[in-house]
C-alpha cells in the first residue's frame, strides 16, 4: 500500500479527455482539482489472492528462473509505453543524493548545513532540508533499485527521458560524484528505452579555472565538451530533435561571449555539433551556437511563461516549455544564504502543476521540461513524497494519455519495498528480477502476484 501519514486532496482525473487536432490547439487539457478528504493509502486497494494462487504463481516462477538459467527465455528490449499525446516531455532530475544506509554517510542535499538525517523527527521522518519527504526516504543517487522504482515511475506516467543535472568532468567539490552517479543511471535509461541529456554548469569551468586545475575557463569547458562527446552521446538513448543531440546549460553565467563558445565549441568534430539551448534570455551570449532556450521557474509565474512564448513566437529557436508543481525552498532554513528563497510559488495542491502542463500544450512548444523530478531542496520535485502521493504522476498520465493508474505505480513502488525488505535473501531478489521484466511488458497484475507470493511465503 502506498505509505503516507497525512491527509491530502486528491485530484479526480476521470472527467477529461485529451484532443488533439492538426487545425487548432485546444487550451485546457487538464480539469481543476477537486477534493477527497482520503488518505493516499485508502485509496489504493490490495487485490486479494488466495495462498493458492500465489503457490502457484511461485512455482511457475521458479521454473522459469531454471529455463532462464539455461537460455531458454529472451529478455525484453525496452518498456513499450502508448501514448495519446504526442508532445515529448522530459524531466530534470538531479543525481546528487547520498544516503548513509548506501554510501555510508548523509549528503549535502539531504543535510545543507544544520539538517540531521540521523535525528528522527516527532513523526518519526529523518531530519532532512526539504519541505517535503520523499514517499520512499532519503535516498542514494547511486542505488540500483532507486533507479529501476525512478524511471519505472516515469515511465508508467508517460515520461519519455530525463536531463541531467551535470556539473563537469573535473572531481571538484562533490561534482565527481555527481558525474559518478549519472553515469550509475544510463544502463538502466537504456534498458527500459527512457532518453536522457545534459544540462551542463558553466559555473563549474569558472571553479576549475580558479582552482588552476586549467590553463582557462574555456579549456575546462572544452575538456567538459569533450567528455560529453565521449561518453554520452554515443549511447542510443542520447536525446535527439530533429536528429541532432541536444545539450543544454544552465545559463551561461561565466562563459558569455559569442567568441568564447565558437572556442569551446571548436573543440567538437563538426559532424557532431549539438543542438545548444541556454536558459531563457541568455542566448544572445552564446551567439550563432544557440539554436534555443528553455524557461525555468520564474517568481512571476505564468507571466513569464506568456513572455517567454510571446518573445519566441516568430523565431525558429527550439521553445522548450516547462512545467512545475511550485517553488517553496528550503535553503534558508538549511543555512545556504546563498540560495534562491526570497519568494515561493504555491503548490495550490496539484492546480500549480496544472497551470504550467496546460500553458504548455502549444504547437509552439518543441518538447516539455518538468522542473523537476527530484529536487527537494527548492521543493519543486513530483517525484511521489508523503504529502502529495501519486498526485502529480496521476495529473501527468492524464496529460500525456497514457493508460495506466494509480495502481501501476503502486506495483512500481511495491517493487522497490520488496527490493529493500528483502535486500539479503537471494531467491526473493531474482524473483523480484522477474518482477520487474513483468513490469516492462506491462503485465502488472502478474507483477503483483510475484510480490505478494514473495510477502507471504518467503
Amino acid at each position: 500500500m502506498l505509505r503516507t501519514s497525512s491527509k491530502i486532496i486528491f485530484l479526480l482525473l476521470s472527467t477529461v479527455i485529451l484532443f488533439y487536432s492538426c487545425e487548432e490547439e485546444e487550451d485546457l487539457l487538464i480539469t481543476e482539482p477537486q477534493t477527497d478528504e482520503r488518505s493516499a493509502a485508502e485509496t489504493v486497494q490490495d487485490t486479494v489472492y488466495s495462498d493458492a494462487e500465489l503457490l502457484k504463481v511461485l512455482e511457475e516462477e521458479f521454473d522459469f528462473l531454471e529455463q532462464e538459467k539455461k537460455g531458454n527465455i529472451s529478455d525484453i528490449s525496452s518498456m513499450d509505453i502508448v501514448k495519446e499525446n504526442p508532445k515529448k516531455v522530459y524531466v530534470h532530475y538531479l543525481p546528487w543524493f547520498q544516503s548513509k544506509d548506501f554510501d555510508g554517510y548523509w549528503g549535502q542535499h539531504w543535510t545543507m548545513s544544520n539538517q540531521n538525517p540521523d535525528v528522527p523527527k516527532s513523526n518519526g521522518n529523518l531530519q532532512i532540508a526539504s519541505h517535503y519527504y520523499p514517499l520512499i526516504g532519503p535516498y542514494s543517487s547511486n542505488d540500483p533499485d532507486l533507479h529501476e522504482y525512478h524511471f519505472l515511475m516515469m515511465k508508467l506516467s508517460g515520461i519519455d527521458g530525463v536531463i541531467f543535472d551535470w556539473y563537469g568532468s573535473k572531481d571538484l567539490h562533490d561534482y565527481g560524484l555527481i558525474k559518478q552517479s549519472t553515469e550509475t543511471f544510463i544502463t538502466a535509461l537504456e534498458d527500459l528505452g527512457l532518453q536522457f541529456s545534459i544540462m551542463y554548469e558553466d559555473r563549474v569551468a569558472a571553479q576549475v579555472a580558479e582552482q588552476s586545475a586549467t590553463t582557462s575557463i574555456i579549456e575546462a569547458a572544452q575538456d567538459d565538451f569533450t567528455y560529453i562527446n565521449q561518453k554520452y552521446f554515443p549511447s542510443p538513448q542520447y536525446m535527439k530533435h530533429n536528429n541532432n543531440n541536444m545539450l543544454f546549460v544552465f545559463g551561461p553565467h561565466h562563459i558569455t561571449t559569442e567568441t568564447s563558445w565558437n572556442q569551446v565549441f571548436d573543440i567538437l568534430p563538426t559532424s557532431n555539433r549539438p543542438d545548444f539551448l541556454t536558459l531563457w534570455a541568455a542566448s544572445n551570449t552564446v551567439g550563432v551556437n544557440a539554436t534555443g532556450e528553455f524557461l525555468w521557474v520564474d517568481q512571476d509565474h505564468l507571466l513569464a511563461h506568456e513572455h517567454y512564448y510571446n518573445t519566441h513566437q516568430t523565431t525558429d529557436q527550439i521553445i522548450v516549455g516547462s512545467a512545475y508543481p511550485g517553488f517553496n525552498s528550503f535553503y534558508n532554513e538549511g543555512g545556504w544564504t546563498g540560495g534562491t528563497d526570497s519568494w515561493t510559488i504555491d503548490l495550490n495542491n496539484g492546480t500549480t502543476f496544472i497551470e504550467t502542463l496546460n500553458y504548455n500544450h502549444h504547437e509552439r512548444s518543441d518538447f516539455i521540461q518538468i522542473i523537476t523530478w527530484n529536487d527537494f531542496g527548492e521543493g519543486t520535485m513530483i517525484e511521489p513524497t508523503q504529502e502529495f502521493g501519486f498526485t502529480y504522476l496521476q495529473l501527468l498520465q492524464q496529460y500525456t494519455g497514457v493508460p495506466h493508474t494509480s495502481d501501476d505505480l503502486q506495483v512500481a513502488l511495491d517493487l522497490y519495498l520488496a527490493r529493500k525488505e528483502y535486500t539479503n535473501n537471494e531467491q526473493a531478489q531474482r524473483l523480484l528480477d522477474r518482477t520487474y521484466k513483468y513490469i516492462k511488458q506491462l503485465d502488472m497484475n502478474r507483477a503483483d502476484k510475484i510480490i505478494k507470493s514473495i510477502q507471504r511465503f518467503l
